[in-house]
């Protein structure tokens, strides 16, 4: 599959935004995933408190990454005083400038620390494309296509975990991995998920693949073919 990750760096801190831990913590696998990574997975507590107080996803999110912080596989941060500049930054302007509290810690403990920030919003990396052009910016795509990830889970866990994260994460995808997206989890499935853009999904539906499975499904009497959780 014709993808790669930007995680290229073993000994880089990895700081998550919480769309990255909603997307992890909806494959099912996070934990196995996190520990499948050479690198070390931190969170700002800025973040754990939009989860703590979000809405009821959040909440949930919340309480699996209590867990695996409990499991040694994730550590919260406190922001400190080095980003401090940068987070105001972030935060203060107008609204086509300026980010979420939660996005703006994860960016700012990043470049105080030469960290990798995984974030999944456009608009925070485009901001830190357009400001801060050294910052390597990653996101949850780039965890799931680890080859650390991709050995340790299997082609099918990984195609489950990330059907998954694309399903009830509502996971974004950039543009230079939606190929191997489509590939990994099949067409049919590809069909389902509402956060790959419609002319993928649309793309999808119209392929030899995704039809032949379809019209068994039809034959059988059985709907649409069953999509089992990730097993790790």
């Amino acid at each position: 599959m014709g993808s790669s990750t930007v995680l290229t760096d073993p000994s880089a801190q990895l700081v998550a935004d919480a769309s990255t831990i909603i997307n992890l913590v909806a494959t099912g696998c996070a934990r196995a995933i996190v520990s499948a990574l050479p690198n070390r997975l931190i969170v700002v507590d800025t973040v754990h408190g939009e989860l703590e107080t979000g809405r009821q996803r959040g909440r949930e999110t919340c309480d699996r990454l209590k867990e695996l912080v409990a499991a040694g596989v994730v550590e919260i941060v406190e922001p400190g005083d080095a980003g401090a500049p940068h987070f105001e930054e972030l935060v203060i302007g107008p609204a086509a400038a300026t980010l979420d509290d939660g996005e703006a810690a994860t960016i700012a403990y990043a470049l105080a620390h030469a960290a990798t920030a995984l974030i999944d919003e456009r608009k925070a990396i485009r901001i830190c494309a357009e400001r801060f052009p050294p910052l390597c910016v990653g996101c949850t795509v780039d965890v799931l296509i680890h080859p650390e990830v991709q050995r340790q889970l299997g082609a099918k866990t990984l195609a489950d975990a990330v059907f998954n994260a694309l399903d009830g994460g509502r996971m974004r995808v950039l543009p230079r991995h939606l190929e191997w997206i489509v590939e990994l989890i099949g067409a049919e499935r590809a069909t389902l998920c509402q956060s790959l853009p419609r002319r993928v999904r649309s793309t999808s539906q119209q392929s030899p693949d995704a039809n032949t499975e379809r019209q068994s499904a039809e034959a059988t009497g059985i709907g649409s073919p069953p999509y089992p959780a990730a097993n790790c």
